[in-house]
């Protein structure tokens, strides 16, 4: 094997890592997108349903902490907090389920920080991107601070179709803005190895 072949395979496995976190991106972005379309075209159904997943999942939590502290003696073990924080998980689901309208609000800050997120780590590829000599920068922070925008709205806003509507359009910016990004990754890669 010669050295420039050695020396390619490296390259061409970080071109790969990077397609595979970049396509994972995109799942992300197509699963918000989903998500969004179902709020979108049944606004209080799916709040019944986040409603019902949150405070089941807290309620198993809780029950499976209760459990798991008698079962493994935490009576015995000074450190043991399961049976406080399974009782404390139990109450928050069963509050969860009695108050679901309001719960509303607490998802809707949920789902505008994690596009709020999104946004911050396209900035941050943009700036690599940049950094790289690459032109598509420029695009990739426009889409990046629409995506901001949007999670902002999002997070003070509190319609759920209006929400929905959010979800979807930062979903189609986010896969938009990683396929061009995977388009280039072979260009980034190469002009950061040039660098070293």
């Amino acid at each position: 094997m010669s050295k420039a072949e050695i020396i390619k395979r490296p390259i061409e496995q970080i071109s790969g890592d990077i397609k595979k976190s970049a396509w994972s991106a995109v799942f992300e972005s197509l699963s918000l997108m989903i998500l969004g379309i179902l709020f979108v075209a049944w606004p209080d159904l799916m709040m019944r349903i986040v409603t019902y997943i949150f405070g089941t999942f807290f309620i198993v939590k809780g029950a499976f902490q209760i459990i798991n502290y008698f079962v493994e003696k935490g009576q015995n073990d000074f450190f043991n907090n399961n049976l406080l924080s399974g009782v404390i998980s139990v109450l928050i689901g069963i509050t969860i389920l009695v108050i679901g309208s309001d719960i509303v609000n607490v998802f809707r800050i949920i789902v505008g920080i994690f596009i709020i997120y999104e946004s911050l780590v396209r900035m941050n590829t943009a700036l690599k991107l940049h950094t790289a000599g690459l032109s598509i920068w420029r695009i990739t922070t426009v889409l990046a601070l629409i995506m901001l925008v949007l999670g902002v709205f999002v997070t003070f806003n509190d319609v759920a179709t209006v929400i929905g509507w959010m979800m979807i359009v930062s979903g189609l910016v986010g896969i938009v803005g990683d396929i061009m990004f995977i388009q280039k990754v072979e260009a980034v890669v190469e002009k950061l190895t040039k660098n070293k």
